[in-house]
């Protein structure tokens, strides 16, 4: 009886506590649910995306599949970045000149195949996308561009998983341990991990120390608003090269060097 009446005192905490709780696990399951159905409405974008380009295109033709994506894209909604953004790309790719690619989110593989046309022929590509069946969708595309599994490899994990294994990737037979390093970075993922990401990719040494393009794909104001306040207070080593409205391009390079 004592423990009953000792309690009381306590009813109101606990009912507070409970009610914190509630709201916590409430906004939780919204969030899950929420990207529940994004995912699958993603998924039946790129599997349509996937089936117009794959019917409609000529195999083995690089352009042909790019102007099939474009030409879906005219009718039909699309996670694609476009020919407004891929042309951008294709200015960003031809000033470069990368080696070594790396594109956080492959989509249905519309901008994997835009950067593989422009490598050079000891190019890679590492392209990263979190669904496996949407990696499965991209990687298939690629391979009806005419572009060979030696030039490109798709890997399905998250972004943080994929920066923290890419050092054996990068190296080849004929790479020094100092030669190691990506010369551009497209990321087109979730917003939310751009600043992660980036901090991990220069914590792993992974950026070219004499300099790296990192594109970023503007697909939440804030989030991107929030990425380059960031970026302005590290002109150490690194800049805006050129801020468009819908995607950026930054440079980094080693602490000591001139960045821009």
């Amino acid at each position: 009886m004592w423990l009953v009446v000792a309690s009381v005192p306590l009813i109101p905490a606990v009912l507070m506590v409970s009610a914190c709780y509630r709201l916590k696990l409430s906004a939780l399951c919204h969030r899950a649910v929420t990207w529940a159905l994004r995912l699958v409405r993603r998924r039946v974008c790129v599997k349509s995306n996937h089936k117009f380009v794959f019917s409609q295109c000529t195999h083995g033709n690089a352009e042909s599949v790019l102007e099939t994506f474009d030409l879906y894209a005219e009718t039909h909604g699309s996670v694609c970045i476009g020919p407004q953004i891929g042309e951008a790309l294709d200015e960003v790719l031809r000033r470069v000149r990368p080696s070594r690619v790396l594109e956080l989110g492959t989509h249905c593989g519309y901008s994997s195949v835009r950067v593989l046309r422009l490598l050079p022929p000891a190019g890679k590509l590492i392209t990263v996308e979190l669904d496996p069946i949407t990696a499965d969708f991209g990687e298939e595309v690629i391979l009806v561009a005419g572009f060979k599994h030696s030039q490109f490899q798709v890997l399905s994990c998250s972004s943080a998983e994929a920066i923290s294994s890419l050092h054996p990737l990068l190296k080849s037979e004929d790479d020094t341990e100092s030669s190691v390093g990506l010369n551009l970075v497209l990321m087109d993922h979730d917003p939310q991990h751009y600043l992660p990401d980036l901090w991990a990719l220069e914590r792993e040494d992974l950026l070219c120390p004499s300099g790296c393009s990192v594109l970023l794909i503007n697909r939440s104001h804030r989030a991107h608003r929030e990425t380059l306040d960031h970026i302005r207070m590290r002109s150490d080593c690194f800049c805006i090269r050129n801020e468009l409205q819908f995607m950026t391009e930054l440079f980094y390079q080693k602490e000591g060097r001139r960045a821009c």
